[in-house]
């Protein structure tokens, strides 16, 4: 499968996907995330983003959830390229 750039999710448009590359925080971010299903190793989408550092919606394994902008441009994704 062809890759495109590395992005952080804040950075990511609605309806993009990609492959969840890595977390930039602590354990206890990490944890909270893979508890979410969000692990390094998945297809993540992001469906929708708020102005000015409002909430960020992805989805996961068929499963929307919603993060915080600071929590989002801290996930790093390997973007998928689209034929």
């Amino acid at each position: 499968m062809p890759y495109e750039k590395q992005l952080s999710l804040d950075q990511m448009r609605p309806g993009q996907s990609g492959l969840l590359l890595g977390i930039d925080g602590g354990p206890g971010m990490a944890r909270r995330l893979s508890t979410l299903g969000i692990i390094p190793g998945k297809k993540i989408t992001k469906i929708s983003s708020q102005l000015m550092r409002g909430p960020v919606m992805i989805e996961v394994d068929r499963t929307r959830v919603a993060l915080g902008y600071g929590m989002a441009k801290r996930i790093l994704v390997q973007m998928i390229n689209r034929p």
